[in-house]
């Protein structure tokens, strides 16, 4: 089967006597017809024609059933046989068609063979800076070329559908990685490095420049892609390695920007130069990375970094494989690098899938190992609280010890030191009725001393007038006794009830407060307030119309040793207490403000 190529004539039309040489496929078309390799862009559009003229057997009468194979047309074409149209792209103009990778099987009619001799035309058109050529062509029986066009779609578009599904999918799961791991720079970049792969492999599958208005456009954003991949690439691989090059990773990117603008200012007519330039220097960075890589891990004898350096160097010797097929330097048909691809990506995704899994292994430690700290420190701190609180339970108890001192003293000593003086200057004997009238009082008063002394254990009363009534009939009696009305003012129920301790509190308040006023105010009348405004606030007022006293000299003097023991109690449970006093109103005011953890209902 004789092969010949010839320039177009004008508008693709077909040379009839033009100048045909013999080629062999697959063919680089003009080289054959322009000077040094220099692309002539009349022949670019006009494109080339090849003529296969071939024989077909018709051994013993017998035809069988004949198709047409071609293995790629570079970039588009139309196929004919006989002078007939088998095939033609969708468009041999811009936007053009891309079959640069497409295999296609056409079978041939039995109207449309000839007998003896027939000739196959089929016209390449491509643009300027572009490569411009015939793969292989088969011709045979359609179950034999069934086979060959099986194995080409195979090998052109299968295998690497595959690949950019396989890359997908780990780019998209690594890019997940780094989102929800932003400290893991290397996921980040090795899903950065796959996407930019994807849009330069994409462009083997293309068959039109869609999305890009032109062919010129669409290769060099797939060349811009494949730069930033390579880039992205190898940045991963110095961050999976640990490897910390600042400088390097700036000049990386620094020669890749100017690489990204000379091929966005360079006018498409040079595109071949521009693009071999652009492609070169990538490929020795891309060397460059293979080959230190494996160096490293010699060093450093990492088991991940070994990995990776074997990793590396097999991509470097698997790419030169495939360079030197394609050149034709080798005699070989097949290429490995898309088949090693797919082995070497998930082999890449394995090692940083096991990195994820130990760090994950690692955090889940550092959990176990927080949990236990956090349950040792949490018994310590439950021991040294307990500790604290016995300590300040001790501390309550001597202090409501050194209170109930003052109470005795103030409270019942003054009663002793009435009577005595009662007894003292009475001039005759005292009835019994009177005597026992005063022996009731002391012991009214040295009951309700040991009851409002007890400790935070007894049960808060249930309501506020429960709580006050011991209170009220003590001084209740005495008030009858100085002629003192008094008016008890009290809310029915609890909104926040108090605890032991703060119900102390505030009986030592109302024990302390009405002692002074039956002491110094001379009054008439006292009013005794219980507010409770929400649930988070308890005010106790005690108001009198005696005589007064001056707050601010008392205070500054330190002489009222009941000031001071109401200050104290009240800064204990974190309230305040407030005195305002003038001739005819005396008004105590102490307010709590409960803690969430202090709130019964």
């Amino acid at each position: 089967m004789a092969v010949q190529a010839a320039p177009a004539l004008a508008n693709g039309e077909y040379p009839v006597k033009g100048t045909w040489k013999n080629v062999t496929l697959p063919d680089v078309g003009w080289n054959h017809f322009t000077e040094e390799h220099v692309v002539d862009e009349q022949v670019a559009y006009n494109g080339i024609w090849y003529r296969i003229d071939w024989q077909r057997d018709c051994t013993h009468g017998q035809t069988p059933p004949v198709a047409l194979v071609t293995e790629s047309i570079v970039l588009a074409g139309e196929i004919y046989l006989n002078d007939e149209l088998l095939w033609r792209d969708a468009s041999l103009v811009e936007p053009m068609s891309r079959s640069w990778n497409m295999p296609r099987m056409l079978r041939l009619s039995e109207p449309q063979l000839r007998d003896g001799i027939n000739s196959i035309r089929i016209h390449v058109v491509s643009m300027p800076g572009q490569q411009l050529g015939l793969g292989r062509v088969f011709v045979g029986t359609t179950s034999a070329m069934q086979q060959i066009y099986d194995e080409l779609w195979w090998r052109n578009r299968t295998i690497f559908t595959i690949n950019l599904i396989v890359s997908a999918v780990l780019g998209l799961f690594f890019l997940t990685l780094w989102v929800a791991h932003r400290n893991e720079t290397a996921y980040g970049w090795y899903a950065l490095s796959t996407l930019c792969w994807i849009v330069f492999a994409a462009n083997i599958l293309a068959t039109s420049p869609w999305p890009f208005a032109s062919s010129a456009m669409a290769v060099s954003v797939c060349l811009i892609a494949l730069l930033l991949s390579i880039s992205c690439f190898c940045i991963f691989s110095w961050r999976l390695s640990g490897w910390k090059l600042p400088r390097i990773e700036r000049a990386l990117w620094l020669l890749t920007a100017l690489l990204v603008l000379v091929m966005v200012i360079t006018p498409f007519a040079y595109a071949i130069t521009t693009h071999a330039i652009v492609v070169s220097i990538s490929t020795f960075v891309f060397a460059a990375n293979c080959t230190a890589m494996p160096v490293r891990a010699w060093r450093t004898r990492n088991p991940e970094h070994v990995l990776l350096g074997l990793c590396l160097l097999a991509l470097l010797v698997f790419s030169v494989h495939d360079y030197l097929v394609i050149s034709r330097l080798i005699a070989s048909s097949t290429t490995i690098m898309p088949y090693a691809n797919i082995a070497i990506t998930l082999c890449l995704a394995g090692i940083m899938g096991v990195r994820h899994a130990r760090n994950a292994r690692r955090v889940e430690r550092f959990n176990v190992d927080l949990q236990e700290a956090v349950t040792n420190a949490q018994t310590e701190l439950a021991a040294t609280l307990k500790q604290q609180y016995g300590l300040a339970l001790i501390n309550s108890r001597l202090q409501d010890r050194l209170q109930l001192a003052h109470d005795l003293h103030d409270s019942l000593g003054g009663s002793l030191l009435h009577i005595m003086a009662t007894v003292e200057q009475s001039p005759q004997a005292l009835q019994r009725d009177r005597v026992l009238s005063m022996l009731k009082l002391l012991r009214d008063d040295l009951r309700q001393t040991i009851d409002s002394s007890s400790s935070e254990g007894v049960e808060t009363p249930v309501t506020p007038k429960e709580w006050i009534a011991p209170l009220r009939h003590r001084f209740t009696t005495l008030f009858d006794h100085y002629n003192i009305q008094s008016d008890w003012l009290l809310p029915d129920e609890w909104v926040t009830r108090p605890n032991a301790m703060q119900c102390l509190v505030l009986t030592r308040l109302v024990e302390e407060g009405l002692t002074n006023v039956v002491r110094h105010s001379h009054a008439e009348n006292v009013f005794i307030r219980l507010i409770l405004n929400d649930k988070t606030n308890l005010t106790l007022e005690i108001e009198d119309d005696g005589v007064g006293f001056d707050v601010e000299a008392v205070l500054q003097s330190g002489l009222s040793v009941g000031i001071r023991s109401m200050t104290t109690r009240i800064a204990r449970l974190e309230g305040n207490l407030t005195i305002t006093s003038e001739p005819g109103k005396t008004l105590l005011k102490a307010r709590i403000k409960f803690a969430g953890d202090d709130l019964q209902h």
